[in-house]
């Protein structure tokens, strides 16, 4: 089984940016499509964004459209996650995922998971 891991994650100031990683050591994930997901204290893990396998199409939760950036590099087995203007309701545990179902937009569609890396955004 894959096993996916997040680094990253850290406590920024509202306005600020971040960059989350995912990778698989020692497996290669370039023929799934993969997402981010979140999920903050006492909420239900929800979408973030979606790549498909080559990284030609992206999807992004309308909280998050324009402020975040779902990419991979296919040659390095990563994915990433460029997030700006982060605001104090981003704060979450941030979880990346590989080979969704028949729909990405729901976290238990998808057959691998990390462990998840904390993003504080502080007011």
């Amino acid at each position: 089984q894959v096993q996916l891991v997040e680094s990253g994650g850290g406590l920024v100031q509202a306005g600020g940016s971040l960059r989350l990683s995912c990778e698989a050591p020692g497996r290669t994930f370039s023929s799934y499509a993969m997402g981010w997901f979140r999920q903050a204290p006492d909420k239900e893990r929800e979408f973030v964004a979606h790549i498909n396998w080559s990284g030609g199409r992206t999807n992004y939760a309308d909280s998050v459209k324009g402020r975040f950036t779902i990419s991979r590099d296919n040659a390095k087995n990563s994915m990433y996650l460029q997030m700006n203007s982060l605001k104090p309701e981003d704060t979450a545990v941030y979880f990346c995922a590989a080979k969704p179902g028949s729909n990405y937009r729901v976290f238990n569609n998808y057959e691998y998971w990390g462990q998840g890396t904390q993003v504080t955004v502080s007011s």
